[in-house]
């Protein structure tokens, strides 16, 4: 099982979902752990290679998970946010992209 290592505030912003999102959010972090797929993901190949996206909704909306399990050390969780539109705000992408940059250096 590899570890789960939050990048900046993603932790934080992980328990700041509502409780049944961040119940999903954290079981679905559990699959990719032990090496499994999250139920509903999409790859972000925009942000970087490797990058993935679980997605997670409940009765109060949508939320994301952006991460990176591609090396062998740890789950890099780079971004997690309440997604308010239909299409991810370009903030939100490019935050991820800097914690990818970062985290590659």
């Amino acid at each position: 099982m590899k570890p789960i290592v939050f990048l900046a505030s993603s932790m934080g912003d992980l328990r700041n979902f509502p409780a049944d999102a961040r119940r999903e959010a954290g079981h679905q972090l559990d699959r990719v752990q032990h090496g499994k797929e999250p139920d509903d993901w999409k790859p972000m190949p925009t942000i970087g290679p490797g990058v993935q996206e679980i997605r997670v909704r409940d009765e109060t909306g949508a939320f994301r998970v952006i991460y990176l399990a591609n090396r062998q050390a740890a789950v890099y969780v780079l971004h997690a946010f309440r997604k308010t539109t239909q299409k991810t705000a370009a903030r939100d992408l490019a935050l991820a992209a800097l914690r990818l940059r970062q985290l590659v250096r």
